[in-house]
């Protein structure tokens, strides 16, 4: 990413350390005052979906911006992104058993590892199957304040990061799939959890059968006295 920065978006190599200053200072902010501000007024789900669009807005900038200024932009739309890893922890441990938790959380943190390797691969063969050379040049050709003095190896490209474009088309995807995700379990237990109590306060001789059909399993001794003669046998 930081290459792609240099050769495409004329970065020097003192401005990287700033550009990454500045993405996680605002990631920072993002995920404590921001992702609790979306998560409590539209949930998870939801907050899923918006982290997701501004990733999509970010690698479209990414791909067809060429400027020093779009890449700063982009940082900041990335810095939003950042949401989405906690937002998708937060709705999977609310959908899951309290059982269950170590398991999915270790499910998405397994899977996030592995696209974060297969990701930089996948990329760099997109790269390489686009003739996108990102080589850098040797020490001699670099100036005093690390600009590499070379032409930008995308040339007059309408797409300037076409790996960019591609991940923008998968979280296309990502929020289809998203938005069919059902809510989360908690809602679905308040309503189960408000039933049962309603069941609990119902009296047991109450039943959806008439009380005609109701027969005791055993009779009240004063309603059986009534019925029994008593005869002396010594005196008839």
């Amino acid at each position: 990413m930081f290459l792609y920065l240099r050769m495409v978006g004329g970065f020097k190599a003192n401005q990287i350390p700033a550009y990454i200053a500045l993405v996680g200072v605002l990631s920072v902010f993002a995920q404590t005052l921001l992702l609790g501000t979306l998560t409590r007024n539209i949930g998870a789900k939801h907050t899923i979906m918006v982290g997701l669009t501004c990733e999509m807005l970010e690698l479209m900038w990414y791909g067809f911006g060429s400027e020093h200024w779009m890449m700063w932009a982009a940082g900041v739309i990335a810095s939003v992104c950042s949401i989405n890893y906690p937002a998708m922890s937060a709705l999977v441990s609310s959908s899951a058993n309290a059982d269950n938790q170590g398991v999915v959380q270790g499910m998405v943190t397994g899977i996030r590892g592995l696209c974060n390797g297969l990701g930089p691969a996948l990329f760099g063969f997109i790269f390489y199957f686009f003739d996108v050379n990102l080589d850098l040049p040797d020490s001699e050709d670099v100036d005093e304040g690390g600009a590499a003095e070379m032409p930008n190896p995308m040339g007059a490209r309408i797409i300037a990061g076409p790996p960019f474009v591609f991940g923008s088309f998968l979280i296309i995807i990502a929020q289809l799939v998203t938005y069919f995700i059902p809510n989360s379990h908690s809602e679905t237990s308040k309503s189960t959890s408000s039933t049962t109590v309603a069941k609990t306060h119902l009296s047991p001789q109450m039943s959806p059968r008439s009380s005609e059909d109701f027969t005791p399993l055993l009779l009240d001794m004063d309603d059986m006295s009534k019925d029994v003669v008593v005869v002396d046998l010594q005196n008839p």
